[in-house]
This record gives structure tokens, sequence and C-alpha cells, in this order.
């Protein structure tokens, strides 16, 4: 009579019946020596029982597929983290499909996804500015699929590899170049809500500031949502003010560029009644007029990590660090100068 098999299990349900956590479950299954003896037995021993195979261990021959993800691809910030990943796969002889699905606005394609990355055996999943949840941390783990985040929206988890960029010491470097050309009144234009990159961009303008003896002005802070339209919403509103900036420091060249507009429409010119910084160094920022001042976010570089480390971890290695953020740097062009210098 032929043996009948459970059917697969989650994480989540491995999680209940031990009475733990999901991302304790997770502990266990990376290794981590974080979690107490004697749950860590009885987590091994439901592993066991169900026949759950740890994250990496694939019952198949390998596709040689990376999924990589995204919230929006309608930035060219996207195709810079493309470039990188697919140069890196390719390297290794493996193969990229790129998605978006919106998980807020429509969690169903959250599920379409996971269907499609179980339908294609994808080896590896590269997330973008998300925040991986519970739920979806789970179904990448049932799936054998590990993951590694690109700028994770909330506070990095350590159970799962993050990759970013010194997002506050770029911030804080770009507000000191405004305020040692001489600027005191400086406006934010901040990137969208909610991502852990935007709060760190904000917080360096404020050191930024706090370092130079200037006070901060909630009023010069604009929201902005990291492209084109919002920072041209936000230029038009700073220069309004009865007492409009001298300087604006965009969170991303894209907003730079809007605020660029917003200048242009008023009748005005960039450096000479307005400074302008960005943050990415996209490539169309040098061939801007004039080219931007802006924070080089090495985002191919981010790429190639992210997909190097989902290929050790095929191999069995752990990432050489769960938290990664490589360095940026100010590059200087010709949308600064010291104020009043038409």
């Amino acid at each position: 009579m032929q043996e009948s098999h459970r059917p697969a299990v989650t994480i989540s349900a491995i999680a209940a019946e031990a009475g733990v956590s999901v991302p304790t479950v997770s502990r266990v299954l990376n290794g981590r020596g974080d979690v107490a003896p004697r749950t860590r037995e009885r987590v091994e021993a439901l592993l066991r029982d169900y026949g759950y195979q740890r994250r990496g261990v694939r019952p198949e021959a390998r596709s040689g597929l990376i999924d990589l993800v995204f919230n929006d691809l309608d930035s060219p910030w996207a195709v810079e983290i493309i470039r990188g990943v697919e140069e890196a796969a390719n390297e290794a002889g493996a193969s990229t499909v790129v998605s978006a699905i919106h998980r807020h606005t429509s969690p169903a394609s959250t599920r379409k996804w996971l269907d499609n990355v179980s339908a294609r055996a994808s080896d590896g999943a590269i997330l973008v500015t998300t925040d991986l949840d519970s739920f979806l941390r789970a179904e990448l783990q049932r799936l054998h699929v590990p993951a590694v985040v690109v700028d994770p929206a909330g506070v990095p988890d350590l159970d799962v590899p993050t990759i970013g960029a010194t997002n506050w010491t770029g911030a804080v470097g770009a507000t000191e170049h405004l305020t040692a050309a001489g600027h005191r009144r400086i406006g934010f234009v901040a990137g969208a809500p909610g991502l852990w990159c935007s709060r760190a961009r904000l917080d360096g303008y404020r050191a930024g500031l706090d370092a130079a003896g200037i006070a901060f002005d909630p009023e010069l802070v604009m929201e902005g949502d990291f492209d084109y339209q919002s920072g041209f919403r936000a230029g038009c509103t700073l220069l309004e003010l009865p007492e409009p900036p001298s300087a604006v420091f965009a969170a991303s060249d894209q907003m730079a560029l809007g605020v660029y507009e917003a200048v242009r429409q008023k009748g005005l010119r960039v450096p000479e009644d307005l400074s302008v910084v960005g943050f990415d160094d996209l490539p169309e920022a040098r061939w801007a007029s004039p080219p931007l001042t802006t924070v080089r976010q090495p985002l191919a570089e981010m790429g190639k990590l992210a997909a190097r480390t989902i290929l050790r971890m095929l191999q069995g290695e752990g990432p050489e660090s769960s938290r990664v953020e490589l360095a940026t740097r100010l590059v200087v062009r010709e949308s600064t100068a010291a104020p009043g210098s038409r």
C-alpha cells in the first residue's frame, strides 16, 4: 500500500504548532544562535517531522533565474539597479526576471508574483525598497527561495540580508556643501514618506544645518515622492514663500530637476538665483543645464552586490554581513554657488 504524504507546510504553520513567532522559526532555519535551546529543539523536531527543507536547499536543479522586484519601474533609478544585477548575474551564467508588484495597493499582485516564482522555480529574489514582512518571508522560505532586500522600506530586518547606501552621511555632506557656500536658508524636498532612505536623508539634512548653527525651519521642508512632478510642485511652493530659500537640497535627482523647471517658469536661473543639489547621480544629472551637483549613490554597485549575495547563498554560504551600506559621495558640478552670485 502506497504511503500517503503530508501536504506542504508553511513556516507560519510550524510557528503556530511550536508556539513561537515566524521570525523565531526563520532564525532556526538560518542557523542563528539567538534562540533558546529548548525552543530550537522543538522547532527542529517539527521541521524534521514535516520534512521541511532549509532555505537554499532546492529539491530540483537550479533554474538559473533570479527575480528582481520593484514597487516602481518608471524611474531611471530602477534602470541603474537592473544594470548592476544583470551584470553580476550574467557573469555567473544566470538570468534576471524583472517584475513590479504593488503590495499595498494591490495585494493580489503579491500572490500572483509568488505563483510565478514557484512556476519558474526561481533560484533567488532581490526585492527593492520593500518591507519583507512575515507573510512574504514565510512564502519565500516555503519555496526555498533566498531573498535579499535593496534599500529596505522599514528598519532593516537582520534575518534577511539588506543592501543600502550611506543616506544620512550623503545628506549631511550635501547640506554642508551649501552652508559652506554661505547659504543660511536652505529648502529640502523630502523623498517618499515611510521609506527608510527618506527618513535618513531628512535626518542628514537636519544634522547638516545643526552643524552650521542653523535652526531647522519646517516651513522649508516639502514632501516629495522621488519623481519630477513632486519636485516641481515643491520648488514652486518654496519660491512662493515670503522669504524663499537661496538653495534647495532635493532627496533625488528627479525631484531636483523638477525644481529646475520651477525656477525656469519663475523667470529665475540656477545657480544665480537658486542653488540646487540632488541625490543619486543618475546619468541625466551631468547632462542637465546646468549640470547638477548631487550625491552619488552607487546604485549599480548595490545591484551587483545583491546578486552576488544571492549567488553566495545558493552555494550554501552565508552573506558576508547582514546589513551593508555602500558609501555615497558628493559630486560638485555647476548648479551650486554662493548666494546672490548673479
